[in-house]
């Protein structure tokens, strides 16, 4: 088990602590008793997915993300406004 400290030892210790992090310990941080905070190494990610395509396929491995359920037709376009004939020529006489 990671050792304990209050907020306020490690604030007043916290050069050390860090100094201890970087060799590989963790520590976990109290406030009143109750533990609120993990001071530990930063792990480096691996190299992981590049494209796109493969962060969402590990994502949904994971279980961090989920289809929305039925997929979106996105090769379907979007509704044009309505045409009105004679539109332009309304806008233009205003105008003037």
């Amino acid at each position: 088990m990671p050792d304990e400290y209050s907020i306020y030892d490690a604030k007043a210790h916290l050069s050390a602590l860090v100094k201890r992090v970087r060799e590989g310990s963790t520590f976990v941080i109290t406030v009143r008793g109750e533990p609120v905070a993990e001071l530990r190494p930063i792990t480096k990610p691996d190299a992981g997915p590049q494209t796109l395509v493969e962060r969402l396929a590990k994502l949904r491995a994971s279980g961090e993300i989920a289809d929305a359920g039925r997929p979106r037709d996105v090769t379907r376009a979007l509704p044009v406004a309505i045409d009105v004939p004679g539109a332009l020529q309304r806008f233009l006489a205003d105008r003037e």
